[in-house]
């Protein structure tokens, strides 16, 4: 069921074009490091109150920490041996939280006791807790992706709330607020982004053109959400007031899979393309509607998400060549 909100009856999705512009050399030093545990499988990147990048070592059930002045990791065990930590978020006090995607639950680590706190999903179907954002009021919000729902988890109390998405695979990714606290996230099995509105938890879904799959997403400062198309090979934008919904071939097109992206607080919109060997990083400047572009040193072997700090670098984690890095832009 589509439920059609009044601000999206005007909205008309438009068709990606039949070709792109001319791509320009993206001028950025990208620097990376090797994770100490082999096939640690780094997944997700966040950046810490101090900046520092923390990533979720996938494969082997632990957190990791990158201090970048230093080159110097320490590495956090969690409680299980096959968590699976999969998004990663740092709260207001310092705090690193992750889902766990393999064991049904939300962790919390407490970086100076190594303590691991475990939030339990309260229905079995919610197996898969994928990636996690905080709003404002400090209020965890998160996608469930096999398991087909959103929810959020109160820190304050540990209560958890799911509500399922309709149609049986949606499947729920990614995840971002926007400037209001309003919640929003991709539909990666279908065309379509949602919202979550605060109370009782409901659903408004926004159609996207038919053979779209948003896969990560980003929200600009007048909240437009950007969104990788992995199916399609797009840069899409959606404006959640009108509907309107606009495409762009990335660089490579339609088997260029684009995945991790983020927003600098320049506006500038970044992404990688998984599907081109060695992957890319690429930068949209949404004034001009231009991309330049450049490859990643070790080939990334899949960036599958990316943050940007508030200096305007970007942290990526590798996962297929076991390395995280950041991308520092040319001043």
């Amino acid at each position: 069921m589509w439920i059609a909100g009044l601000a999206l009856a005007s909205g008309i999705a438009s068709r990606p074009s039949t070709g792109t512009s001319a791509v320009g050399d993206l001028n950025v030093k990208i620097r990376e490091w090797d994770v100490p545990t082999k096939g640690a499988h780094p997944h997700d990147p966040a950046v810490a109150p101090d900046g520092s990048l923390w990533f979720t070592e996938q494969m082997v059930s632990k957190l990791g920490r990158l201090d970048p002045a230093t080159g110097d990791f320490k590495e956090y065990p969690l409680k299980g041996k096959n968590d699976g930590p999969h998004g990663l978020v740092a709260d207001s006090d310092g705090n690193i939280w992750y889902t766990g995607n393999f064991a049904a639950h939300i962790g919390k680590l407490d970086p100076r006791s190594g303590e691991v706190t475990q939030y339990k999903m309260p229905d079995a179907k919610a197996e898969d807790p994928h990636t996690a954002v905080f709003d404002a009021q400090g209020m965890m919000w998160f996608t469930v992706q096999v398991g087909n729902m959103v929810g959020r988890l109160d820190p304050r109390t540990g209560k958890v709330e799911l509500k399922a998405v309709e149609g049986n695979r949606a499947l729920p990714y990614g995840i971002a607020i926007n400037s209001k606290g309003v919640p929003f996230f991709c539909e990666f099995g279908t065309n379509k982004m949602a919202k979550i509105d605060r109370q009782p938890m409901a659903i408004t879904e926004y159609k996207l053109p038919e053979a779209a799959r948003p896969r990560r997403m980003a929200i600009d400062a007048q909240d437009k959400i950007y969104f990788t198309d992995y199916e399609g090979g797009n840069l899409g934008r959606l404006d959640t007031e009108s509907g309107a919904v606009k495409m762009w071939p990335t660089p490579e097109g339609a088997k260029s899979a684009p995945y991790g992206i983020a927003i600098t607080p320049d506006g500038g919109v970044w992404f990688s393309e998984s599907g081109v060997k060695p992957n890319t990083m690429v930068r949209f400047d949404p004034k001009t509607e231009q991309f330049e572009r450049t490859t990643i040193p070790s080939g990334g072997g899949t960036v599958r998400n990316m943050v940007a700090t508030p200096d305007g670098r970007i942290y990526i984690a590798c996962s297929g060549v076991n390395k995280v890095g950041v991308v520092q832009p040319a001043r």
